[in-house]
């Protein structure tokens, strides 16, 4: 019963409350796109599901793990790729299309990531960079599968006869898929493995020091994040028909991190309040003015300044303050507990 009431004071708290409402939202949005005979919000509202997953993947390694990637676009191209090569060659089957995504993902994920591993800072970031360039080359240079120009998917995938190539499916899975990872992100931030990332991502030696290998943490992190991220990359292939090597790009992996900063990083709900936010601004600023980058670079330049936790943390702060307990002899805390330290090292971190 007490459980049940947590559960119950969690959820009526702004910063949980107002993204459960958005997701309830978008379960209504292909009802309401029929209803108005707008088949283009399904599409849309697809493709910010699709940017969320994404940007929640990165999230696992970025806000969770301390790993600022500038080459996750790689895996989103990696996942679009493992549809549009198959069906190139008339492969429509889904499984075989997740499970080349999936391989891909996952073996590119460990190699670039215990590689990329053995630097920290400036030289992680440059090393991810150089991969995701290297494999947006690659792409470019494949004249068989379009090379810069793309290729178009003409056989997407199927999965027990229903084809993803369809908006409607396409949205479903999305919006399932994206109910599940935030839900995982939620149950890893309080697990053992995700208490571990964030301590390394605060001091890696100490979480060495207790006896974990931080490295070993990061690099699963970073091959999950990448495997994340290539299945968002298979939906945006069947969404759009269509696959081009400019979803490798640096921009792709930059507009990730922002989404992420505007969100709120290492948060639950912050990547996909900012895949909201960051694609319905685009869209908005689309319709009011040609040079609507330059305004929505002042305001991601404002939103820096600032220095705000992002629009997960702005609802934190609309919650009500619950009292300090009183202080004094009656407060003060009894012996400590035998792994205390570790508990304090690996302790959760807001």
């Amino acid at each position: 019963m007490a459980r049940f009431e947590s559960i119950l004071d969690s959820i009526r708290k702004p910063a949980t409350l107002l993204p459960l409402l958005l997701l309830a939202a978008l379960a209504l949005v292909p009802f309401a796109a029929s209803l108005a005979d707008q088949p283009f919000y399904v599409v849309f509202f697809a493709r910010i599901m699709i940017y969320a997953i994404a940007a929640s993947a990165l999230n696992v390694a970025l806000g969770l793990g301390g790993l600022v990637s500038l080459g996750h676009a790689l895996f989103l191209g990696l996942g679009a790729y493992s549809v549009a090569i198959p069906a190139y060659h008339g492969i429509d089957n889904g499984w075989v299309h997740l499970a080349v995504c999936v391989a891909s993902c996952g073996a590119v994920g460990l190699l670039t990531g215990a590689i990329s591993l053995r630097t920290t800072g400036i030289g992680f970031i440059m090393i991810t960079l150089a991969f995701a360039q290297m494999g947006y080359f690659v792409f470019v240079s494949l004249k068989q599968y379009g090379g810069d120009d793309g290729t178009p998917v003409n056989a997407t995938s199927r999965f027990f006869g229903y084809d993803l190539g369809q908006p409607a499916t396409a949205y479903a899975v999305a919006f399932a898929l994206l109910c599940v990872v935030l839900w995982w992100t939620a149950r890893l931030r309080v697990a053992p493995f995700g208490m571990v990332l964030r301590g390394a991502r605060q001091n890696a030696r100490r979480i060495n020091a207790v006896g974990f290998r931080a490295q070993r943490y990061q690099l699963a992190a970073y091959v999950v994040s990448a495997v994340l991220c290539g299945l968002a990359g298979m939906l945006l292939a069947n969404l759009t028909a269509f696959a081009s090597p400019a979803t490798l790009s640096w921009i792709v992996s930059g507009d990730l991190i922002v989404m992420i900063v505007l969100g709120g990083l290492g948060t639950v709900f912050g990547p996909l309040l900012g895949a909201v936010a960051f694609m319905g601004a685009e869209e908005l600023l689309k319709m009011v003015t040609e040079f609507w980058p330059a305004v929505f670079g002042l305001v991601i330049f404002v939103v820096a300044l600032l220095r705000t936790v992002g629009l997960a943390g702005l609802l934190e702060k609309l919650a009500p303050r619950t009292p300090a307990p009183p202080s004094g002899p009656s407060a003060s805390p009894g012996p400590a507990a035998p792994g205390a330290p570790a508990a304090r090292i690996l302790g959760e971190h807001a």
